[in-house]
């Protein structure tokens, strides 16, 4: 269906506005690859999944399939080759005599039709999937991927050449070895594999004896694969070449970034960072994906309270905004989504970022360079010559950078920026620490706001769990709610890999610069003072967020401990 067509539809029937419409063929237009608007439109939030294929199904007459509870026989997923599934959307699902039965997001895409008719010489007819679930139907029928233990059974180890862990680095023998189509193929796996389990960072490391794969799946490592010792050069060596490094040189750190294509016009970024240990390489793969990349504020895990607070504090027209927690804790996504609400053409906003994550239309983003002089405080000063309105800085790592800041923020600017602090009392300490006086933390704040990343309890295998009411307050529930608690935890089940999780959310102590706490600032008081006024004042603690998620039986008991320390 052409987008514009079924944009009209949509608003025909009153699901969506003129105005959602236009905003959704806008960041169709200037996105990259070639995004479908249904799914923008659902990213957006302006319609379900569920909701997108009824309304396709009655606008057109067919049927609609839910394909997570189909499976189709493997004779009839032969018919239609991968490439043609990939390039179309499509999956059969069933074959009746001469008559092809094949799932589309799209049933207006006759061209499609027409193809497969010629193609297959069957009859076609159509149904109806949701965009999610045929993507999700391809990879399981067509995974083109080998699995480990076949990848393995093609390894002949003896024509294999493999290069010593010595100094000496025979460069051709390293580069032939990478070439081997098994090892090529072992690294294709590793890295389609950690996509398709939703995994947010590789490790490849090897040790003495042993040589093994971790995937980071919600914030948890899980030891996925032990390819062979001998190997591990090879393997390093592949990902090196791919991210354009430099195969000769082992006793240095490298850092690049490799980019590949997957079906339906999607792109992966990886982040590659090498380094040298006692027994080889080990090699830390960050995946970057814009297209699973939250941007909206309300579905980040925010109490509603705590949202107020910070969207009210990134449209003040000057002052500083401090995100604050440990590597992980999705801190850039806070940001970018900060700055997706405020990125409009009247706005002129600069980034200094280390490494860009992300690239978005619309904001000037700066890489930097540390090695070439170009640091935060360079890039914060050259900013403020290019008539800013809004600035973020990746990190404030020192009292330049902070004071630079610091000042841009009491002349005019907004400026959002991170810091890795405990929590958000403890960053004003940090800024005091760093040589950045009293009254210019006090001033130049508007807000700072904490996090962490819990998991969510998977709601497929999510039952009751019976935690006793004294583990309860000693948690910090007060004493006459912990009756009322019902926590659950998940039992593990397919859909979350037998962990009883699936996907995160977001625990947040968001403190707005109070007149109370300006004042404690002023007089010198210790991060222990400032965070009890701060509770005094009604701030939630992120063990107390921690709790609400709890209550609301989104997260777990554990994962409450896990994540979050109690409160003093």
């Amino acid at each position: 269906m052409q987008a514009s067509r079924l944009g009209e539809l949509l608003v025909r029937n009153n699901i969506i506005t003129k105005e959602q419409l236009a905003k959704a063929l806008e960041e169709q237009k200037s996105g990259e690859g070639q995004q479908r608007l249904g799914s923008i439109l659902i990213k957006q939030g302006l319609i379900s999944d569920p909701d997108l294929t009824t309304f396709l199904s009655k606008q057109y007459g067919v049927p609609s399939i839910n394909l997570s509870e189909f499976e189709a026989e493997t004779a009839v997923v032969k018919i239609i080759p991968a490439d043609v599934a990939q390039k179309y959307q499509i999956v059969p699902v069933n074959r009746a005599g001469s008559t092809l039965i094949i799932a589309m997001a799209d049933p207006s895409n006759i061209f499609a039709i027409d193809d497969i008719k010629f193609m297959t010489g069957y009859n076609v007819e159509v149904v109806v999937a949701s965009e999610s679930a045929i993507k999700a139907a391809i990879d399981k029928y067509y995974d083109q991927s080998a699995s480990l233990a076949d990848v393995m059974s093609d390894l002949d180890m003896d024509d294999l050449e493999v290069v010593d862990t010595d100094d000496e680095v025979d460069v051709s023998s390293l580069e032939r070895a990478t070439e081997d189509a098994p090892v090529v193929k072992l690294v294709n796996l590793i890295l389609t594999d950690a996509i398709k389990r939703k995994a947010s960072d590789i490790h490849i490391e090897p040790y003495e004896r042993t040589f093994r794969v971790r995937y980071r799946i919600d914030g948890v490592l899980y030891e996925v694969m032990k390819p062979p010792l001998k190997l591990k050069n090879a393997i390093t060596s592949r990902i090196k070449i791919m991210a354009e490094l430099d195969i000769a040189e082992r006793r240095l750190p490298q850092d690049g970034r490799i980019k590949i294509k997957l079906g339906g016009g999607q792109d992966m970024d990886y982040r590659v960072s090498v380094l040298p240990t006692l027994f080889g390489e080990k090699v830390v793969l960050r995946l970057l994906d814009k297209s699973n990349l939250q941007l909206d504020m309300t579905k980040l895990g925010y109490e509603p309270d705590a949202l107020h607070h910070f969207q009210e504090a990134i449209h003040k027209p000057f002052g500083m905004v401090l995100v604050t927690g440990p590597t992980g804790s999705g801190k850039t996504v806070s940001l970018y989504s900060a700055l997706g609400e405020l990125n409009k053409t009247t706005e002129n906003i600069s980034t200094a970022e280390d490494p860009v994550e992300f690239n978005f239309a619309g904001i000037n983003q700066v890489q930097m360079h540390e090695d070439i002089g170009l640091n935060f405080a360079a890039a914060l000063r050259s900013f403020l010559r290019q008539d800013p309105d809004i600035i973020m800085i990746g990190e404030i790592r020192d009292f330049e950078t902070a004071e630079i800041g610091i000042k841009a923020a009491l002349t005019g600017h907004l400026v959002l920026s991170t810091l890795h602090t405990n929590d958000a009392p403890a960053t004003i300490n940090r800024l005091l620490n760093m040589g950045v006086e009293p009254f210019l933390v006090a001033s130049a704040v508007n807000l700072i706001t904490a996090q962490r990343l819990a998991r969510r309890v998977c709601s497929e295998c999510k039952q009751p769990e019976d935690i006793p009411i004294q583990a309860l307050i000693d948690a910090g529930v007060p004493p006459e709610e912990a009756p009322s608690y019902v926590c659950y935890k998940g039992t593990g089940c397919a859909k979350c890999n037998n962990t009883g999780y699936k996907g995160r959310v977001g625990f947040y102590q968001v403190m707005p610069m109070l007149e109370e706490i300006r004042e404690l600032i002023l007089n010198g008081a210790n991060t222990a003072e400032i965070k009890r006024e701060s509770m005094r004042l009604g701030i939630k603690t992120m063990r107390q967020s921690g709790l609400t998620k709890l209550k609301e039986g989104v997260t777990s008991f554990e994962e409450v401990l896990r994540v979050t320390v109690a409160d003093d």
